[in-house]
């Protein structure tokens, strides 16, 4: 797995870990911070091993569905699963603004205390996946930074809000 184009974000957050686990797990607090300028309705969220989150990302008349599985959950410093695009039905589907994006893209986040910060890392890796979309993962990696640095953006001052 180490051949394959991995997306990788380290972030430090001014909180404990336990509430950095909240912000990634709660219902309300996740759609406060994840998908940024969208609207974000989370369907379901189970966050269990073989549990789903099922989230639509929503700007005026449009939606853009995901499907995260669940793989591993070790409460509070690390979340496994498998994310996709979806159709509203939460069938796993081809990216409709990228056909070559991914069908599965492997995701772990682990949470580190240390001292009265946490450190975070997100790690973001092609599973199963064709050569084309290695290849279109591979090409987009340098751009990943603005979705989820602005998400991250949005985590910190949350997480500055709950502890105020």
């Amino acid at each position: 797995m180490s051949d394959l184009p991995t997306y990788e974000l380290e972030r430090v957050f001014d909180a404990p870990r336990g509430l950095v686990w909240k912000a990634w797990t709660d219902p309300e607090l996740l759609p406060r911070w994840y998908g940024p300028k969208v609207e974000m309705i989370i369907h379901r969220l189970e966050v269990k091993p073989g549990g789903l989150w099922l989230g639509e990302m929503k700007w005026g008349d449009k939606s853009n569905y995901q499907r995260v599985e669940y793989t591993e959950v070790s409460s509070p410093e690390r979340l496994v699963w498998l994310h996709s695009v979806s159709d509203a039905d939460w069938n796993i589907i081809s990216n409709p603004v990228m056909e070559d994006w991914p069908r599965v893209l492997l995701t772990t986040v682990t949470l580190e205390q240390d001292g009265a910060q946490t450190k975070m890392r997100l790690t973001w890796v092609p599973h199963e996946a064709r050569d084309s979309e290695i290849a279109c993962f591979a090409a987009a990696l340098k751009a990943m930074d603005k979705g989820w640095g602005a998400g991250m953006e949005l985590l910190a001052e949350l997480l500055a809000e709950l502890q105020a």
